[in-house]
């Protein structure tokens, strides 16, 4: 059977990924709104209640919107891109590798929430090591991380494009979030099963997709006898019968000599590094992702076939 799907928001950057995976499949029917009635309501509210999956790509309050539309439907199953129900206990949250029942709850959910892509990387790398005990209550996570630029919508993109614009940006690469306040970080620490609220420092670099993020530990703080071994075994177990998410050997660790920001552009795949040295007082843990596939449409067109295949 057919399933109809809809992504409200298709032709902003997130929306424009998802329908490119979904071309030439013969399994959905993509409702579509032209580029013109974008703003029409009744228009929007119409196709939403007639899709089997909406896949809303909208920013938080126009999220919120389309779920009121919604209201009283209750066949239409949604996914959200935006910030807006990530903490939500009701939604599903859209990580499906987070752990071994992720999936299922997926699966069963109506309302599943995607997961952003600097969470990704960091749930990604933590929620291993505190559902094995090695991180302990009260460490002081820190994220560093950074994207390209495409993660920053339209308008960032034209900055970084167009260098005649009067607010172009001509730095290579910027920090910001500098309040320390970024949107992110209640999802990392709800996800992440953190006791406290992570600094998560984010840039920008001059390339449009791409993402490293990384979760520099102090062993010493770790669980006892916590080793660079003893964590890769962990998030090796954790990440075990499933082909998404890669834990890379460390001896193919310790063989680079860089990590590049854009090696899995175009990919819906992620990898974990631990980096450091055998018998070293530090590791670095570091997640490679494309931030708009396995960090956001990947990630949506995958929770869209769980869905779809319960």
């Amino acid at each position: 059977m057919t399933a109809k799907i809809f992504i409200d928001g298709e032709h902003g950057t997130t929306g424009l990924q998802i329908r490119t995976r979904m071309t030439g499949r013969r399994d959905v029917e993509l409702l579509s709104i032209p580029e013109a009635e974008r703003r029409n309501a009744a228009m929007r509210e119409d196709l939403l209640n007639s899709a089997d999956v909406a896949i809303l790509c909208l920013p938080d309050d126009a999220s919120r919107e389309a779920v009121t539309m919604l209201a009283g439907n209750n066949k239409v199953r949604v996914i959200d891109t935006s910030t807006a129900f990530r903490v939500d206990p009701s939604w599903a949250y859209g990580f499906a590798e987070m752990d071994k029942a992720q999936a299922d709850k997926i699966k069963a959910s109506r309302h599943v929430a995607n997961p952003g892509c600097y969470p990704t990387g960091a749930i990604g790398l933590i929620r291993p090591l505190r559902a094995a005990g090695i991180l302990p209550d009260g460490y002081p996570v820190t994220v560093n991380a950074v994207s390209g630029y495409t993660g920053g919508g339209k308008q960032m993109i034209a900055q970084m494009e167009d260098q005649a614009r009067e607010d172009a940006i001509s730095a290579n690469n910027f920090l910001y979030g500098l309040p320390l306040k970024h949107k992110h970080v209640p999802e990392m620490k709800i996800h992440g099963q953190l006791d406290r609220a992570p600094i998560f420092s984010p840039s920008v670099g001059r390339f449009a997709q791409g993402m490293i993020v990384q979760v520099p530990l102090f062993l010493e703080d770790l669980k006892d006898g916590a080793t660079m071994e003893s964590i890769h075994k962990v998030l090796v177990e954790h990440y075990a019968s499933q082909d998404i998410v890669t834990v890379v050997p460390l001896d193919e660790s310790k063989a680079l000599a860089r990590v590049d920001a854009e090696e899995l552009v175009d990919t819906d795949t992620m990898k974990l590094f631990v980096f450091g040295t055998p018998g070293g007082a530090h590791v670095n843990l570091v997640a490679l992702l494309d931030n708009l596939g396995k960090g956001a449409s990947g990630a949506a067109v995958q929770n869209m076939d769980l869905m779809l295949s319960a």
